[in-house]
């Protein structure tokens, strides 16, 4: 791979000397695991006069067990109010719903909805479809007590990063192919989308060569389908969205991703095949990024702009 540093944005470079890649494989895993909870736990505050934190409890569909949910509410503003479906990242083996505190109170208050960040099964404990399943029950249960929820049925959008974005994809198409709920507006941010990436299709020249990389890609795809990824046949568009031939009928879409991360590629092909497919679709390439960076330097120029790029749309998407 071609070293890429020289075109890393300035403001993010600095990161790139405290910040390895993940380096994510079945040793590292637990504790991984264990340092994103106690890195999340100062960062989670009680309801405040802002915004009230909740704990809705959703059903799972057929099985054992609850889907736990963490949702953020603006208090200032009258129901029914549209709502956020938020899917976290972490290869699909590691994250929380609660390790996004801070951001979701911002994008409740600034984009006035509710924020529902959804606390799926992991792998590779829990392989697909369970991860999908706990979103879908969170979506459809969502719906049906939108009334009592305070949420507008009309206005309910979906967001996902990273491996969040590849789930918040599939449960578009599952929700089209179901016959349900609607979804007003799809927002992928670097959504992983494609297992071929790393396996059998090559990425970039210059992409993924920080935070997460072709090894941490091809671990984590394979915990979740439970086989080598890259197979000819037997991958679930539901799995790896990008597999999906059809994509006619999905919400309108905002891909917001990074000129240096591994999912490069197969965003802008996506991107391109749901143009072709008559969705309404809205590409962000933030220059000289690599994956995560607006998280974890949210005060760069690059990372406000995107940011602020993705809130717009959203509020858009809201009316």
């Amino acid at each position: 791979m071609p070293n890429s540093r020289h075109l890393v944005d300035p403001e993010l470079v600095p990161l790139l000397d405290v910040m390895p890649p993940i380096g994510v494989n079945g040793e590292t895993l637990p504790a991984i695991r264990q340092n994103i909870i106690e890195m999340s736990e100062p960062m989670i505050a009680p309801s405040d006069e802002h915004i009230e934190r909740l704990i809705w409890t959703v059903p799972r569909a057929g099985e054992e067990g609850d889907v736990r949910v963490v949702v953020y509410k603006p208090r200032r503003l009258t129901a029914p109010l549209p709502l956020l479906l938020h899917l976290h990242g972490g290869g699909f083996v590691f994250g929380t719903a609660d390790m996004s505190d801070p951001s979701h109170r911002a994008w409740a208050e600034a984009t006035s909805c509710i924020v529902a960040s959804v606390d799926y099964r992991l792998a590779p404990e829990t392989r697909f479809p369970g991860a999908l399943d706990d979103c879908f029950a969170a979506l459809k249960w969502i719906y049906a007590h939108a009334a009592k929820l305070g949420v507008d049925p009309a206005r309910i959008a979906i967001r996902g990063d990273s491996s969040g974005g590849g789930l918040a994809a599939a449960l578009a198409l599952r929700a089209r192919d179901e016959g349900g709920p609607p979804i007003a507006f799809q927002l992928l941010i670097y959504p992983m989308l494609d297992d071929r990436t790393g396996a059998t299709r090559a990425a970039a020249p210059f992409a993924g060569e920080f935070i997460w990389t072709t090894a941490d890609n091809r671990f984590a795809w394979e915990a979740v389908l439970g086989m080598p990824p890259g197979a000819a046949t037997g991958v679930s568009p539901y799995a790896a969205p990008a597999r999906a031939t059809d994509l006619s009928g999905l919400p309108p879409t905002l891909i917001a991703t990074a000129a240096l991360d591994i999912f490069i590629d197969e965003n802008l092909d996506y991107a391109s095949r749901l143009i072709t497919a008559g969705v309404p679709t809205e590409l962000i390439v933030a220059p000289g990024a690599y994956h995560g960076f607006e998280t974890l330097n949210p005060g760069a120029v690059v990372s406000r702009t995107f940011t602020g790029r993705c809130m717009e749309a959203l509020r858009r998407a809201f009316g």
